[in-house]
């Protein structure tokens, strides 16, 4: 089951008490205290860690301590100190406090340690009590309490590209077909209901992370769907895929305006991301309606086609418009990057989408 969403009480580890205790030895008279220290309580941490991609472990775990420190015992022995808890989070998850609403982590770094609750010290034994008015002190100190918080984890899958479209628009074919993922594939909506990540590799040193999430409907800022409650898993991402299907009922301007709707009422920050769009399902129309398909679609965003071709493609498949940033101006959020009719399942330009996009990820991670 994919968990992305968490509430965990967290408490560190009570100190030991320190002992009381007086040197018993045969021959030796009036030995004195030797009452030794309680062990310090188990701090709480938190780790990252690539191995795990969920927060499901935690669903039946809802609190979860820290090793209090053992008291100390005579012969100014000291308790051992409680053993620390360390919690293993997925890549992306943020550690949220419950009270203020405050990210206190962030935790995206494979192997980063993060400490998040210190145990309570452990009391001093009676020995450290001794002086020369006091020579037979009979208390110790106990240990001090350890610490408690309410914490929410919240999961955002880190991405170079999201996918965002409708509902078996074609979002699983495209990152099966592209990267190493294996999401379920049918004819029907709503296929997928979890997130998926693919890693697309570009020769043998090169690569980008893609993330697919179930498909937005007309009002899923609303709650409707399910496509809502995972675009956080794309928050993250800088570049936004939208695919748009090109043998849908629904008019190619018409999803565009809705995905981009819905995703303003989202999060402001995903709306400015820059994006790119593929229409789906070429391959479902023949070669002079889908063309005539792309052109009035790019008509209707008002962008002219570009004259140059810097990926490759085929100049007799007018499927691609190139719309890269002004080096002077910046990037216009409005338009997008390129445009290109894409189909999966018959092999239409997944290679140039494929490359298209690992130049866009390179661009922007130089900038």
């Amino acid at each position: 089951m994919f968990i992305d969403n968490v509430e965990l009480k967290v408490s560190s580890g009570k100190g030991g008490a320190g002992c009381v205790s007086f040197r018993r030895e045969k021959f030796v008279v009036n030995g004195g205290p030797d009452g030794g220290d309680g062990g310090k309580g188990g701090d709480v941490w938190f780790k990252c860690d690539n191995n795990t991609h969920t927060l499901s472990r935690f669903q039946r775990n809802m609190h979860i301590k820290a090793e209090n420190g053992k008291p100390g015992s005579s012969y100014n022995m000291s308790g051992k100190s409680g053993q620390k808890q360390v919690i293993i989070v997925p890549p992306g998850t943020q550690i949220i406090d419950v009270q203020n609403n405050e990210v206190i982590f962030d935790m995206l770094i494979d192997g980063e340690e993060k400490l998040l609750l210190k145990g309570g010290k452990g009391g001093l034994g009676n020995t450290h009590f001794k002086s020369s008015t006091k020579q037979r002190p009979t208390y110790a100190q106990p240990g001090e309490a350890g610490q408690t918080k309410d914490v929410r984890l919240e999961l955002k899958l880190i991405a170079d590209v999201g996918l965002v479209g409708f509902p078996n628009v074609g979002k699983s074919t495209l990152i099966s077909t592209l990267s190493n993922a294996r999401p379920e594939i049918a004819n029907y909506e709503f296929t997928t209901l979890t997130p998926k990540l693919g890693q697309v590799n570009i020769g043998d040193y090169e690569s980008f992370i893609m993330a697919d999430i179930p498909g937005i409907i007309t009002g899923a800022s609303d709650g409707k769907g399910l496509g809502i409650k995972f675009l956080r898993h794309i928050e993250r991402t800088n570049i936004v895929l939208f695919m748009i299907d090109l043998a849908s009922y629904r008019d190619l301007s018409q999803q565009y305006s809705t995905l981009k709707q819905e995703i303003s009422k989202f999060s402001a920050k995903l709306a400015g991301s820059k994006f790119a769009i593929a229409l789906t399902r070429a391959d479902i129309l023949s070669q002079e309606a889908r063309v005539e398909a792309t052109k009035k679609f790019i008509q209707s965003l008002q962008l002219h086609p570009s004259e140059t071709d810097d990926f490759g493609f085929d100049e007799s498949l007018p499927y691609f418009v190139q719309s890269f940033a002004d080096e002077e101006l910046g990037y216009n959020a409005k338009e997008p990057y390129f445009i290109i009719a894409i189909s999966a399942a018959a092999n239409i330009n997944i290679s140039p989408l494929k490359h298209a996009l690992f130049n866009l990820v390179h661009t922007d991670k130089q900038l």
